[in-house]
């Protein structure tokens, strides 16, 4: 009787609500709102949205950086973070989708570096409730390496994310004369290119875009890295190994699921948000 009197205990117990999918309460102030950003890039103005969480603030931060050409741009995973208490940021490079510009994969890093240097500056943390302290930066296939030329570099990340990450360095080599092809099957949101001219730039830029030589910068802060079932795996795992050999603290985590985690989308927030609840507190 004692065991089945816990069972019914238990049983009648509230369960917390998963803040990942959790609307917060309308009587938050300020209300969980949406603000459309402009920022300073390469002489023009390149898009951005920034989602905003709920209550007074300052929260934590993630900047998302969507792929080639970024026809998954993980809007839902911004969502479902905002939901538990992060501001989540997304924006267009250079000549893609809709921002100005001509679109360069050499660019790509600069844009995501103006992203930061922009939630930074004081006046605009204060007006998104941005903790600067508590910046991760994010990013899908070819925004994981825009993730990885970044954070090798920025030191002032609290973690850096690479989701099914392509390193664009591998692409020229690995696809040898499919590169025009493939680029012609991501060029339909892109301004002021062709496939030819990305093709020429990965193959001309092929040591300077691998990932790999900047293991070490990756390693000095947190780094969790999502692969699935694209092929692109082989080639991130090198980074992983030589990320950990240098000291880093790597969560690798695999996911039986396509390039755009189509049948994982709840898999992939609950991994990112377990992932970002573990990080210190930096101050």
């Amino acid at each position: 009787m004692r065991n089945l009197a816990l069972a019914l205990l238990l049983m009648a117990a509230p369960v917390a609500a998963n803040p990942l999918f959790t609307d917060p309460p309308a009587t938050a102030t300020p209300r969980a709102r949406m603000e459309v950003l402009h920022i300073p890039s390469g002489g023009v103005e390149i898009n951005g949205v920034a989602y905003l969480a709920a209550g007074p603030g300052p929260h934590p931060t993630i900047v998302i950086c969507h792929g080639w050409p970024g026809n998954e741009k993980n809007l839902d995973l911004a969502q479902a973070l905002r939901r538990a208490g992060w501001n989540a940021i997304t924006f267009n490079y250079r000549g893609a989708w809709g921002s100005p510009g001509n679109f360069r994969f050499g660019q790509n890093p600069e844009d995501a570096k103006a992203v930061l240097a922009l939630l930074r500056r004081p006046d605009m943390a204060a007006r998104l409730g941005i903790d600067t302290s508590r910046i991760v930066l994010a990013g899908h296939s070819m925004g994981g390496w825009v993730t990885g030329m970044v954070a090798s570099e920025d030191q002032g990340l609290a973690g850096a994310i690479l989701i099914s990450a392509a390193n664009m360095g591998a692409l020229a080599p690995l696809l040898g004369d499919k590169l025009e092809a493939q680029a012609a099957g991501n060029s339909e949101a892109l301004a002021g290119t062709s496939p030819a001219i990305q093709a020429s730039e990965l193959r001309a830029q092929a040591s300077a875009f691998d990932l790999r030589p900047r293991a070490a910068g990756l390693a000095r802060q947190p780094l969790l890295v999502l692969t699935s079932d694209d092929g692109l795996k082989p080639a991130t795992d090198p980074l992983v190994a030589a990320a950990r050999a240098a000291g880093g603290t790597v969560t690798e985590i695999h996911a039986a699921t396509d390039h755009s985690w189509s049948d994982a989308r709840l898999q992939l927030a609950s991994h990112v948000h377990d992932w970002l609840k573990s990080l210190p507190a930096r101050r």
